[in-house]
């Protein structure tokens, strides 16, 4: 086997999966490299304890793109589709939301939750569109970007003037208003916020949280599985998809240095000492990362590596997987809700109030949970009778006063279970085993920046246009051959595929047009 590539994709995450299986599927030579025992950084399955498998970080699949399943003739298999979202009340008084209706409300509400979803989802559509497509450069004066520019314009006059105005208006507002605006109900307002901020460092009266939400629905209108075997046999399938189009896999293969010759990548060195050449290096890994680390800032432009360097991508989500006895009895659930999602977020202050800590480096003393039982409906998670809850926990910012001591995570992991027990008042007797991975520890895991799962804010200056950053936002970086294909270029982070599919056909359209 020649030690000379077509491509190589650093990180075997599942951008670069999707990425390299499009390479390869164009006849092209590709090796992937990843550091990890197994494919899929923070897309995959492990056990946290003898007998108990969860999917360690990302536990949801809700952006998985149409168009990266058709090119790549994927089938996802699901054990729960299209699930309810159950708000947690008092007295076992419950909201629950799916699809464009809501249960638990008074009509009034029911009634404008459906407007309020209708107009939401027509404006994700118009997100989802160019989330799919290379965005343009801004000032360009090539023929494609500005076709592109001039669609989003037409596109946006196509809503219509009213709702026109409407979109202009909220895209860059915060959701806490326009919740307030429209609805009583303390639970409705509490888990819509909670979408929206869910992995961010923002709170619900943040501005850009009306478009972190939209961002939400740009997957499948906010529509939310639960793959069989975890979201890691999403990631292996992808790698079945790589495999059979001719794409090498080699794990447990850290890249310490992508090398640079000349002001192009030539290839790329191993911790292990080992050298793989190829003129195009496709880094799957964060923005940060990629240039200040594997790169060196040295080959790359002052001003550049400033924008990099200045980059917000710290993390302020923390997972929290607990190994049960049996499911914990909550009042007002039916034996069937246990395979839906489940989050506490009382209101929308209760979500604000959670993350005025985490502006001074706190962790929340009660913080918002989204959890699910993915054990439920998938047996082979834990032993005969028993039972896996994996949850997001949030607030819990990366750079903690203080640091992430034994005694600072044990703080968060009581704080989790103090606020699930008020709506489950055996959780902690039915504790097997848990374990917490706060934003330090998915860094140190997956190898991420900041423990940012995203790869950085979603927020309007690292959106699109200027995702990463300006000069840098169609994948391709300032030297010679490299490029982007993570949730650090557009559109951004959740299980997609829409970056790395963006990537491909990038390069390939580069090479046809060289």
């Amino acid at each position: 086997m020649t030690d000379r590539y077509d491509a190589i994709v650093v990180g075997g995450g599942h951008n670069g999966l999707v990425c390299a299986a499009l390479l390869g599927r164009s006849g092209k030579q590709v090796l992937v490299l990843e550091a990890n025992d197994q494919v899929g950084g923070a897309a995959v399955t492990r056990e946290f304890v003898d007998g108990y498998a969860v999917s360690a970080c990302a536990h949801l699949l809700y952006q998985l793109q149409p168009s990266v399943v058709k090119d790549l003739k994927l089938k996802p298999k699901l054990v729960s589709e299209d699930m309810t979202t159950i708000a947690l009340g008092d007295n076992g008084q419950h909201v629950r939301i799916q699809g464009r209706s809501v249960d638990g409300v008074n009509d009034t509400d029911a009634e404008s939750y459906r407007g309020f979803h209708k107009r939401m989802t027509r404006f994700a559509d118009l997100l989802r569109t160019f989330f799919n497509k290379t965005p343009p450069r801004l000032g360009t004066t090539d023929f494609k970007d500005l076709l592109t520019l001039g669609q989003l314009g037409f596109d946006v006059r196509r809503l219509g003037k009213t709702e026109m105005r409407e979109f202009l208006r909220l895209i860059g507002i915060n959701i806490h208003d326009e919740l307030n605006e429209r609805f009583e109900n303390p639970l409705l307002k509490g888990a819509l916020s909670l979408d929206a901020v869910l992995g961010t460092h923002l709170g619900p009266r943040s501005p850009n949280t009306i478009m972190t939400y939209l961002y939400r629905l740009a997957g499948d209108h906010g529509r939310i599985a639960s793959p069989l075997g975890g979201m890691g046999s999403v990631s292996d399938e992808l790698a079945m998809a790589a495999t059979e189009a001719g794409v090498t896999i080699r794990t447990g293969m850290p890249v310490s240095r992508i090398v640079v010759d000349n002001g192009r990548v030539v290839g790329v060195e191993t911790e292990s000492g080992e050298r793989f050449d190829s003129l195009t290096i496709v880094s799957n890994a964060d923005p940060k990362q990629t240039i200040m680390e594997l790169v060196g800032a040295r080959h790359v432009e002052t001003g550049f590596t400033h924008r990099i360097h200045h980059m917000r991508m710290k993390g302020n989500a923390a997972k929290l997987h607990l190994a049960l006895d049996g499911l914990p009895a909550i009042d007002g659930l039916s034996n069937s809700d246990y395979a839906q999602r489940i989050v506490i977020a009382p209101d929308e202050h209760y979500v604000e109030r959670a993350f005025n800590p985490a502006k001074y480096g706190e962790s929340s003393p009660e913080p918002v949970v989204e959890i699910t039982f993915p054990s439920f409906r998938d047996s082979a998670l834990a032993p005969a009778g028993k039972q896996v809850m994996s949850a997001v926990v949030q607030y819990a910012p990366y750079e903690r006063k203080g640091g992430w001591t034994d005694a600072a995570r044990q703080e968060l992991e009581a704080a989790a279970i103090r606020v699930i027990e008020r709506y489950a008042p055996d959780i902690t007797e039915r504790i097997v085993a848990s374990e917490l991975l706060t934003p330090a520890d998915i860094e140190r895991e997956f190898h991420i920046t900041g423990g940012h799962w995203h790869h950085g804010e979603l927020t309007l200056d690292q959106l699109m246009f200027v995702r990463p950053v300006c000069g840098a936002a169609q994948y391709r970086m300032p030297i010679d051959g490299l490029y982007l294909c993570g949730a650090g270029a557009h559109p951004g982070g959740g299980v997609s595929g829409a970056a790395g599919r963006n990537a491909a056909r990038a390069i390939l359209r580069r090479e046809k047009a060289a």
